[in-house]
C-alpha cells in the first residue's frame, strides 16, 4: 500500500474514536521498526485537522544507567524489565493527559546519553489535543490501558537490526545474531512472548518495506 495512503487512513481512525480531552495514540515495535518515523509521519497526517499535537517518546523515560544494567550488561531480562522509568512516565505525562487528569505534563523526564534528569518545561494541553507516543514495550500490562488507539508496527528483526544499524557509528551490529545484540533481541522476545502486543494494538501495520507499508490486522 502506498505510504501516505496508509497513513491517512491511520489518521481518519483516531480522529473518529469519541471525544476526549485528549486522545492517547502509541506507536510501538521493535528497535529499529520504524516508530519514530512513523509517528512524526502521523502527527504531520493529522495536522490538517487542526487538533493540537504532543509528541513525546519513551527515550525520554529511561532508567539510570546503574538500574538499567543491574542485571548485567548484557542481559535480556534486564533489557525488557529495567530500561524505562515507568512510574516517571505515568507521573509527568500519561496521568496528566488521562481523563480527569490536570493536562499539565512534562515530555521528558531523563536523558540517557548524559545518565541525569531533565527538567522537561511543564506544558499544559489543550482540550481536543491528540498526544502520539512512540517507543517500544508500549503494550506492556502497566501501560496499555492508557491508549485510546495503538499501532504495532511488525518488523523481523532480520530487517530491524541491520536498519538500527544505519543509524550510525553506537549502533551496533547489523548482524541480528551478533553477541553484542543478544541483549536487545533477546530482550524483545521476551516483550513479544509475554506481552503479545499485536493481540492488543488496534492496528498491525506491516513495515519492513517502508515505501509500501500494509495493515496486517485491525482491531
Amino acid at each position: 500500500m502506498e505510504r501516505q495512503a496508509l497513513l491517512r487512513q491511520v489518521a481518519a481512525a483516531i480522529l473518529e474514536l469519541p471525544a476526549t480531552e485528549v486522545l492517547r495514540v502509541a506507536v510501538d515495535g521493535v528497535d529499529g521498526a520504524g516508530k519514530t518515523h512513523f509517528a512524526d509521519e502521523l502527527a504531520h497526517a493529522l495536522q490538517p485537522s487542526g487538533r493540537p499535537l504532543i509528541r513525546a517518546s519513551v527515550d525520554g523515560f529511561h532508567n539510570p544507567r546503574a538500574v538499567r544494567y543491574r542485571r548485567g550488561r548484557g542481559s535480556p531480562e534486564g533489557f525488557f524489565r529495567d530500561s524505562y522509568d515507568y512510574a516517571k512516565l505515568k507521573e509527568v505525562l500519561l496521568d496528566p493527559l488521562s481523563p480527569g487528569g490536570s493536562r499539565r505534563f512534562r515530555r521528558a523526564a531523563f536523558d540517557h546519553a548524559s545518565d541525569a534528569p531533565v527538567e522537561a518545561p511543564l506544558e499544559e494541553a489543550l482540550p481536543g489535543s491528540i498526544l502520539i507516543f512512540d517507543g517500544i514495550f508500549l503494550h506492556r500490562p502497566e501501560l496499555r490501558g492508557y491508549w485510546d488507539y495503538s499501532v504495532f508496527l511488525e518488523v523481523g528483526f532480520e530487517v530491524s537490526i541491520p536498519r538500527g544499524a544505519q543509524r550510525g557509528p553506537g549502533y551496533g551490529s547489523p548482524d541480528p545474531h551478533a553477541e553484542s545484540n543478544r541483549r536487545y533481541v533477546e530482550g524483545q522476545k521476551l516483550y513479544l512472548s509475554e506481552c503479545n502486543p499485536k493481540a492488543h494494538a488496534s492496528v498491525v501495520i506491516n513495515n519492513e518495506n517502508l515505501t509500501a507499508p500494509y495493515f496486517v490486522a485491525v482491531d
